[in-house]
């Protein structure tokens, strides 16, 4: 799909022509998940070439970052900021001092509001390079909103963890604990590990996108430095300080992520444990019954309880005892 924008909004591309495709007013090109007939009726009415999928989606710098014949050519991955399952897809740029052609293959929140902007005056959107500054501003404070939401969703999975009951597998307090059972504890265990695996995956593809934003704005800043503006130079600079800023959160974050999944591990080995008690303990109940049992089941010639009236109730009231006495004494110990 095509759309295009001009210093005074969005603008009808001219389909009767394939050189007419693009009008002379239209700064901004924005290619989403374009077809091979697209790319060629751009190129044909621009003269820009447009980089295939595969090409936006090397991870070298050097094919990241290239200057072009009368341009440049840029490319990041960026995430999906989807929370249920996010995606890495590649988005391109293609610089010059005429236009801005944007190739990209999933809907981006920055460049609904970038358009939003264009539509309604707020800010300079006359240039490629004022289009494309104010695209880098959407997306690292697209970034930054995304890394909020995660802070927020490690707080609360940080509440669940050290709330977490690991007698009850629920959190303090709750009327249900009681009923938990030990396949329930299991299971809220699970949940908690997945949430956790699921969001230091999303926080690496933040990281990566990051990481391309980082390498593009000093790129652009140093190598247009004609293209640009006196008021632009230190709206780059400002953006590059927010992406070290975003840099140094993500690691924080990241940090954090490991501290959770370390302390999620511990719970999961404590449960382990507490089976393993249990089942200890069992067997060491089984053992003076088992002994004493095997005593009255041997067959001697002289043993005094043979003829013993209350022998068989005295034999059972000693294995009871002899099962009972080691429960008391491990709940008195405080191991079961």
């Amino acid at each position: 799909m095509i759309e295009l924008h001009g210093p005074q909004g969005a603008v009808e591309p001219e389909t009767h022509a394939p050189e007419s495709a693009c009008p002379p007013h239209a700064v901004w090109i924005d290619l989403n998940d374009p077809s091979a007939e697209e790319a060629n009726r751009v190129e044909a009415s621009t003269g820009i070439r447009v980089p295939s999928r595969k090409a936006l989606s090397e991870v070298e710098n050097s094919s990241r970052l290239r200057r072009l014949k009368g341009g440049f050519s840029l490319s990041s991955p960026m995430i999906t900021f989807d929370k249920l399952d996010s995606q890495l897809k590649p988005l391109g740029f293609v610089l010059t001092k005429d236009r801005l052609v944007t190739v990209r293959f999933h809907d981006l929140h920055a460049f609904a509001e970038v358009k939003k902007r264009i539509d309604t005056g707020d800010g300079p959107c006359t240039t490629s390079t004022e289009i494309f500054l104010l695209l880098m501003e959407e997306l690292v404070d697209s970034l930054a909103d995304a890394l909020e939401d995660m802070g927020a969703d490690l707080d609360a999975l940080s509440t669940r963890i050290f709330d977490f009951d690991v007698r009850s597998g629920a959190v303090a307090g709750d009327a249900r604990a009681s009923s938990q059972t030990p396949r329930r504890r299991d299971l809220a265990l699970r949940r908690i590990l997945r949430g956790i695996g699921r969001r230091g995956k999303a926080l690496g593809k933040i990281r990566s996108s990051l990481l391309g934003l980082e390498r593009i704005v000093p790129f652009v800043a140093n190598e247009c430095e004609q293209m640009l503006g006196e008021e632009q130079v230190p709206r780059f600079e400002a953006v590059r300080r927010d992406i070290a800023s975003l840099d140094e959160f993500e690691i924080r974050l990241s940090e954090n992520v490991q501290f959770l999944l370390d302390a999620t591990l511990g719970l999961i080995s404590i449960e382990q444990n507490n089976t393993f008690r249990v089942l200890t303990v069992a067997s060491v109940v089984g053992i003076p019954p088992t002994l004493i049992a095997s005593m009255y089941g041997m067959n001697f010639k002289h043993m005094p309880e043979l003829d013993w009236l209350y022998g068989y109730p005295y034999g059972l009231t000693l294995i009871a005892l002899s099962a009972i006495i080691p429960i008391v004494f491990f709940r008195i110990r405080g191991w079961l």
